[in-house]
């Protein structure tokens, strides 16, 4: 499962024209499933195209053996329940960044460039519910850091720390 590595750097300019990018306003009106929003800590939002790996087969094969994605794209596991979530790079051929977040959304740990074909555990701590994987390095430069609120459609809205809808 997750994957991430030592790519090529990533042109800031081809980031912005990859991704929506707003000050603090909501990214998107309403949350889908095909979609992540993140609140960035320091200001501002991202949003990223996700593929949704939600049963043991998706989370099983991830993005193994893909040999590009593109930088607005990912792929966000959802676990039934919070868990202890660890992730290897076996059969990755892409370098990627993995962004765990707890059952509210909130960003709990990150871990950047995993190494492809790494089969060394990548431990994303307890409590985990989602992990969004991205293109390696794009977490450091976009500012994703540990209390960046995640926003989809999978969290409970009750207890999210950003819902899909004011409430």
């Amino acid at each position: 499962m997750g994957r991430s590595g030592e790519g090529a750097e990533v042109n800031p300019l081809l980031v912005a024209i990859g991704f929506v990018l707003a000050g603090g306003a909501a990214v998107s009106a309403q949350c889908r499933a095909d979609a992540v929003d993140l609140r960035l800590a320091a200001g501002g939002s991202v949003h990223f195209s996700v593929e949704v790996a939600d049963d043991a087969g998706e989370r099983a094969k991830g993005l193994m053996f893909r040999e590009e994605m593109s930088k607005s794209a990912g792929m966000l596991f959802y676990y039934e329940r919070p868990q202890h979530a660890v992730f290897w790079m076996k059969n990755t051929l892409i370098p990627l960044d993995m962004i765990f977040a707890d059952g509210t959304g909130r960003v709990t740990e990150v871990h950047a460039n995993a190494i492809p074909h790494d089969e060394t555990g990548i431990d994303g701590g307890q409590g985990v519910l989602a992990v969004l994987e991205i293109n390696g390095g794009l977490a450091k430069k976009l500012g994703i850091v540990p209390g960046t609120l995640l926003r989809h459609p999978g969290f409970a809205q009750s207890t999210a720390s950003w819902p899909c809808q004011a409430q």
